[in-house]
């Protein structure tokens, strides 16, 4: 190698970089023993910055472009270098590439159930767990708040951070929200709406944009998830007695298709056992219900509603034995 050709492997005509793999969000150019010429070229692609370093400051910042390095596109590094040639000869400065790209399909979920003051069901714990993305929006704060002066940033080196302050940020969002549990299960979208409205400030500060935030889902933990399904079920019985006696009547037929062992016969008498004790409930409810009414001025028959004179021991109406 001649005098000449090394002289002139040390000076940089065109800067330019292309994303080898994903997940790459900052790309220090390699310039060690490396000067950019006078005049060299800087090429910035759709979905990338560019930034020129000096001494760990960002001195400038390049959108998507052809740019020509000289002091007409560098007045702040010109500036910060203090240099009275203009350019007259090469300058040694770190390039930063950013990608601007969205980084999509990024996971989020929580670790261990929230606990939450439901409006409804009063504390309960519950998890989630969805999807978001995010770009660079602001490579000089991304920068020094980020990534610094590390040869290569990637996703994967802040994914933790932002999963952690998603799932921080929802929890005082749930705990100031008036929403109950079931509400929120059945409007997911509205909730990461509200999430995303929330969370771009946080994003923000270290240089993010945050571009969606998806809930895919909210749930219980299992146990807690056995104890809604019974309160439902308790619910929508209405009448827990009518309920009862609902299924021991469903549990006949069973009982008598099973008959033929000793299986079967447990199974019946057990189902025969559960009627009578609610038979026997269902008995004395008309007569509890009757004594009570019998405290104030008159009585009234159970059955028919019709008014019970002092003394009578039938219905004048049905002839009700009382």
């Amino acid at each position: 190698m001649t005098l000449k050709q090394f002289v002139a492997k040390q000076f940089i005509d065109v800067i330019q970089w292309n994303e080898p793999d994903e997940g790459i969000l900052a790309y220090r150019y390699p310039m060690q023993d490396m000067e950019i010429q006078n005049g060299g070229q800087l090429t910035v692609r759709e979905s990338q910055m560019a930034a020129f370093v000096n001494e760990g400051k960002i001195a400038d910042v390049f959108g998507p472009g052809l740019h020509t390095l000289n002091t007409r596109n560098l007045p702040v590094l010109t500036d910060l270098m203090n240099w009275d040639k203009e350019f007259e000869s090469p300058f040694k400065s770190d390039v930063y590439f950013f990608s601007t790209h969205l980084q999509i399909d990024q996971k989020w979920g929580t670790a261990t159930p929230i606990t939450i003051r439901d409006s409804e069901f009063g504390a309960v714990r519950i998890r989630g767990y969805g999807i978001y993305s995010f770009r660079i929006a602001d490579p000089r704060t991304f920068f020094t708040q980020v990534s610094g002066t590390r040869p290569t940033y990637y996703v994967g080196d802040l994914e933790g951070q932002l999963r952690n302050t998603i799932v921080a940020r929802m929890t005082d969002i749930f705990a100031t929200s008036k929403i109950s549990f079931l509400d929120m299960a059945a409007n997911q979208a509205a909730l990461g709406k509200q999430i995303e409205a929330e969370m771009k400030t946080n994003f923000a500060t270290l240089g993010l944009e945050l571009a969606s935030f998806v809930v895919e889902n909210i749930s219980l933990p299992d146990e807690l998830q056995k104890v809604m399904d019974a309160r439902i079920g308790v619910s929508m019985a209405g009448d827990l007695n009518k309920y009862t006696q609902f299924q021991a009547a469903q549990a006949l037929p069973v009982a008598a298709a099973n008959s033929g062992g000793a299986a079967g016969m447990g199974v019946g008498l057990g189902a025969g056992a559960v009627m009578g004790q609610n038979m026997m409930a269902a008995m004395k409810q008309p007569a509890a219900a009757e004594a009570i009414a019998a405290v104030g001025a008159k009585r009234y028959c159970v059955d028919c509603g019709a008014t019970i004179p002092d003394g009578a021991r039938f219905c004048p109406s049905c002839g009700r034995a009382l």
